[in-house]
């Protein structure tokens, strides 16, 4: 499909369209950049499409009405294979969390044999497909040992908190949540998975992704964006009276939700992408179900350029 004028102007500064949940974390560093003014500083305008659900998001980047959108590296994987490549602009490492009881007994990946387990999301929620892996490398096969529900994440949560699943795989702003409210544990981080697979720890599996036919002629453009992320991300991490600003956009009722989601999202900041990083993220997406030779090519992953490179 050929996207028609992409490049907006606002008298003879670019615009730059994307679509983001209402209520999605990414929200929190793009009203960070506009309040700002960090991409007027950058040369360009930031306009920011919110939307209710992430389908809609997908949507509207897939049929051109912006040109970026935040996704998981999955999705920009399946897009590639069916012939539409996007390139891929790493926005978090922050995948999840497996949280038990505070007194659960559960210590290790074999413990969770028998165990009820409860996914956020679905059977392609990125955390489960990782303990999956993980769990099949030590001889248990978690889908026919284990008693596997799918849920939103909110009915998870209860469903933990009353003693009806044992291990919950969720989000990590609801596992901050929950762990501030008390009464849970973490049992494993997916950093601590992404180990077990001998992959980088810090591995950014969410990004903002734009159509690559789109970046051939707007790259300056989208070097001015990664810039403008590059100093939200500081700003939000050294200074925290930025986050008043943003604390509506939360949907916090205390200091402790506030506090967990504050520092969770700057714990997800990724390093900027190198040959190394870029091919863990390659294998990464073999080991969650790509063909070998149909991974996204190293061109498909934003990398800055190095002053003097």
């Amino acid at each position: 499909m050929v996207l028609s004028s992409p490049l907006a102007m606002a008298g003879e500064v670019p615009v730059l369209r994307l679509s983001v949940l209402q209520f999605g974390t990414a929200h929190w560093e793009l009203d960070h950049i506009r309040r700002h003014g960090l991409d007027r500083q950058a040369g360009f305008e930031l306009e920011v499409r919110l939307v209710a659900h992430l389908p809609a998001s997908r949507i509207a980047v897939s049929s051109g009405d912006v040109q970026g959108a935040v996704v998981d590296l999955m999705w920009a994987q399946a897009r590639y294979e069916q012939g539409e490549p996007y390139l891929y602009l790493p926005f978090s490492s922050s995948i999840g969390e497996i949280l038990v009881a505070e007194d659960s007994e559960i210590d290790s990946i074999v413990d969770l044999r028998g165990r009820r387990i409860g996914v956020a999301g679905g059977p392609d929620s990125k955390g489960w497909v990782l303990l999956k892996r993980v769990a099949a490398d030590r001889g248990l096969d978690l889908e026919r040992e284990a008693e596997v529900s799918y849920a939103a994440p909110p009915l998870l949560d209860e469903a933990l908190r009353r003693g009806r699943i044992d291990v919950l795989v969720t989000y990590w702003h609801f596992a901050a949540r929950l762990k501030a409210a008390g009464g849970v544990r973490t049992a494993w981080q997916m950093a601590a998975l992404l180990d077990a697979l001998s992959l980088d720890r810090d591995l950014p599996v969410l990004g903002y992704v734009f159509r690559e036919e789109w970046v051939r002629e707007h790259h300056d453009l989208l070097d001015r964006f990664a810039g403008s992320l590059v100093e939200a991300k500081q700003q939000l991490a050294e200074e925290p009276s930025h986050w008043a600003a943003i604390r509506p956009l939360m949907r916090v009722e205390n200091e402790a939700d506030f506090e967990a989601l504050r520092q969770g999202f700057i714990a997800g900041t990724p390093a900027a992408l190198d040959a190394r990083r870029i091919a863990d993220l390659q294998r990464l997406l073999v080991l969650t179900g790509a063909a070998p030779d149909r991974v996204m090519p190293a061109r498909l992953f934003y990398r800055a350029e190095v002053e003097g490179s």
